[in-house]
């Protein structure tokens, strides 16, 4: 088998500084919708759980932290796929 080339890790091609702080701002975006929705799903949890429906909230407090997950390793997750 063949070596893979590296491209030359952390080299950026001339004018990638703009995409990168659009990057930047993209991660920060979505780490603060995903801060929001764990409080909107505890808060709802919290509501809901004087008529015993709180518990049915958990799914939605897992989704919320599996999408913080996926956010959260999204470079390593491409950079394994690539």
């Amino acid at each position: 088998m063949a070596d893979v080339p590296d491209p030359g890790a952390g080299t950026q091609p001339p004018g990638a500084e703009g995409f990168t702080k659009i990057l930047g701002w993209a991660a920060w975006i979505a780490f603060g919708v995903c801060v929001l929705g764990v409080i909107v799903a505890g808060a709802t949890m919290a509501i809901q759980s004087r008529r015993g429906e709180g518990g049915e909230h958990m799914s939605r407090l897992g989704w919320v932290l599996a999408g913080c997950i996926v956010i959260g390793s999204a470079s390593a997750l491409v950079g394994a796929l690539v």
